[in-house]
């Protein structure tokens, strides 16, 4: 498990919410959720005052860390254990961005009518997204592509004009995979 996966682990084992350990710790819900879900990586003041939150020695938890894998499996059980923050999609990375030196990948849940932003900063990267439940719409420049249960697309990122967009009435959940 990474780092996330403990917090949240923890976290949910206590019947904790994202929202009263955030302000404890006195950090924002929103990059509580990037902890959790390996967008974000905490200072040691942070994780500290995170792993106090929820009644965990830091210590602990990083020997947890230490004595990890270097294989990551996301169960499609464990997709209705991702809190959505207020931003209605979450990205649930594989690695922690420490660890990602030449693709990062995620599960991505998307709620009905959210998107999720394009990376910024990225230049002659490729991307692999294909749907797992439910249905998206990728804008790629100037093609709208509807993509359903099953569907995978390739593609060439365009920081200028690429959308993933819920445009169905249920959840979404997609594999992505992108070069850095």
């Amino acid at each position: 498990m990474n780092m996330g996966s403990l917090i949240r682990r923890h976290r949910k084992e206590r019947k904790l919410t994202l929202k009263a350990v955030a302000e404890k710790a006195g950090i924002s819900e929103g990059f509580l959720s990037q902890v959790e879900n390996n967008v974000n990586s905490p200072s040691v003041d942070t994780l500290v005052r995170i792993c106090d939150s929820i009644d965990v020695n830091a210590g602990d938890l990083l020997n947890e860390i230490k004595n990890q894998e270097r294989l990551v499996v996301i169960r499609k059980s464990d997709w209705d254990d991702i809190d959505l923050p207020h931003t209605g999609f979450a990205t649930r990375r594989f690695f922690s961005p420490e660890k990602r030196t030449v693709i990062d990948s995620a599960i991505l849940l998307i709620e009905p009518d959210k998107s999720i932003p394009i990376r910024k900063d990225i230049k002659n990267a490729q991307e692999v997204l294909c749907i797992l439940k439910g249905s998206l719409e990728l804008v790629h420049g100037e093609h709208t592509i509807r993509m359903v249960e099953g569907d995978t697309v390739h593609l060439w990122s365009d920081t200028k004009s690429q959308r993933i967009t819920n445009t169905s009435e249920e959840l979404a959940v997609a594999l992505w995979v992108g070069t850095l």
